[in-house]
């Protein structure tokens, strides 16, 4: 069974949040969750609230389905980091000039799924 859950728009350059995310991948949940929570990095504390929000969302696909779930089996199958739009900004610059600025926001994917015995 696997479950998914999508952060979209989150305001972190997709190359730093790629970072964390190279961490927890092929993790169990309950490692790469308590991994995040000591990172110190501005992605780790999106990341781990988004893995927990797929453990939930495969829970619920569990009671749904009227199937049984180990949370404890449950791995870090695919995490996903792409690019979102970027936002514009301007700075004042020298004789009247501007500076784009330009800051870039991350759409985060996380797929956890059970081990296969």
């Amino acid at each position: 069974m696997e479950a998914k859950a999508v952060l979209r728009l989150a305001r972190v350059s997709p190359q730093k949040a790629r970072l964390v995310a190279d961490l927890i991948r092929g993790l169990e949940v309950g490692e790469a969750i308590e991994l995040l929570a000591f990172t110190r990095k501005k992605s780790a504390p999106l990341i781990r609230k988004l893995v927990e929000s797929a453990v939930a969302n495969a829970e619920h696909m569990a009671s749904r389905d009227n199937t049984d779930l180990d949370v404890d089996s449950l791995f870090v199958k695919q995490i996903l980091v792409d690019q979102g739009p970027n936002l514009r900004r301007f700075r004042p610059r020298a004789r009247g000039m501007a500076n784009r600025i330009h800051k870039k926001t991350s759409h985060i994917t996380v797929v956890v799924g059970e081990e296969v015995i």
